[in-house]
């Protein structure tokens, strides 16, 4: 089976501590590069983890990002309150410069980029967010990697245990349940996206665009 050196982003939220979780724990994972703006607060002998403040700019890193066959890109923000522009910039500016990056130095790698249930491929509909986020879709798609595949989850129930989940999660958690019956396109959780990031560099897939039925089978 083919091992994975992953490098994670965004660690100090629910989905990236969730995906950094399950590559510590799988025995595909080999090493783990976590690139964060405060420390994580995780050791283990996998693990390596570099503070680094402007994401804008790698120059001072780029000679420990070599050498990974994998980036799990699971750095955002919200569209809520926050104007436009700030958004685009935080959203698609900051990914691509990242992603640009690690294609030049790691032209093999896999680029899992964590999107959104309702992203706009499109780029033309009426809503601002889904149309950023489908415009950093198509643009990593373009970069020479040697796989892309951009992750749509909608609902996400958390990993029991860890830190960074979200305070409202344990007042809608009850959903769950009942979406994931009536809805799995919807519904996931956060150990299958983990589980499914690890895949597409082991198993591989042939959709690029993964919703959530497609992040639950590639999980198995």
């Amino acid at each position: 089976m083919k091992t994975v050196k992953a490098i994670i982003t965004g660690t100090t939220g629910m989905v990236g501590e969730g995906v950094l979780h399950e590559c510590l724990i799988n025995d595909a994972v080999e090493a783990v590069l976590v690139i964060n703006r405060k420390a994580c607060g995780v050791q283990h002998t996998k693990l390596k983890e570099i503070i680094h403040a402007d994401f804008f700019d790698l120059s001072a890193i780029e000679d420990q990002l070599g050498g990974y066959n994998a980036c799990f890109f699971c750095l955002g923000v919200s569209s809520v309150g926050i104007n436009a522009e700030d958004y685009y910039r935080l959203t698609y500016t900051l990914t691509m410069h990242v992603a640009e990056t690690l294609s030049r130095l790691n032209p093999e790698m896999t680029f899992n980029y964590i999107s959104g249930a309702g992203t706009d491929s499109t780029e033309k509909g009426r809503s601002n967010w889904a149309r950023v986020k489908g415009k950093t879709e198509n643009d990593l798609m373009k970069l020479p990697f040697g796989k892309v595949f951009a992750f749509r989850p909608g609902f996400i129930k958390p990993t029991k245990g860890l830190k960074y989940i979200q305070p409202y999660y344990k007042y809608i958690g009850w959903l769950y349940p009942i979406g994931r019956s009536l809805y799995p396109n919807g519904f996931c959780t956060l150990r299958e996206i983990g589980l499914a990031m690890i895949h597409t560099v082991t198993k591989g897939s042939a959709k690029k665009i993964l919703e959530g039925k497609d992040i639950i089978q590639l999980a198995r």
